[in-house]
């Protein structure tokens, strides 16, 4: 068994789509209509046959209190693995994107968490021993 695919729920498809493929590299995997939303998702360009991220429409009522407890928390909705955090950090605030949390060692990780535009934390991890 292995995961198949995840998911991150979105406030506009489109606009989350543009943000994993332009700003963060990932390549679009599945565009498919769902009545009014997508089944819409993208996976790693080093990866095309592994996990996909769902970008799951956030029309479910119970959705907006969740989302906004998460981030009032500082809770992320997924994480991503990078090769050079510090680098994708000064990348992503170059482009003008906002972290919730700088680069800091974590154990045997380093990690960031970034404001993914879409109401959602995405935190990124660079595994100490890579």
């Amino acid at each position: 068994m292995r995961i198949y695919v995840t998911s991150v729920l979105v406030d506009d498809q489109a606009k989350a789509l543009d943000f994993s493929t332009r700003v963060l590299g990932f390549t679009m995997k599945n565009d498919v209509p769902v009545g009014e939303h997508r089944w819409l998702t993208v996976v790693s360009p080093e990866d095309p046959g592994g996990t996909e991220l769902l970008h799951e429409p956030g029309a479910h009522p119970a959705v907006p209190p969740y989302k906004t407890a998460l981030v009032e928390d500082g809770i992320p909705a997924t994480s991503f693995k990078v090769a050079n955090l510090d680098s994708e950090h000064e990348r992503l605030r170059s482009l003008g994107f906002s972290f919730t949390q700088k680069p800091m060692d974590a154990g045997p990780v380093r990690m960031a968490v970034l404001d993914d535009t879409s109401g959602n934390l995405i935190q990124l991890v660079q595994l100490n021993a890579d």
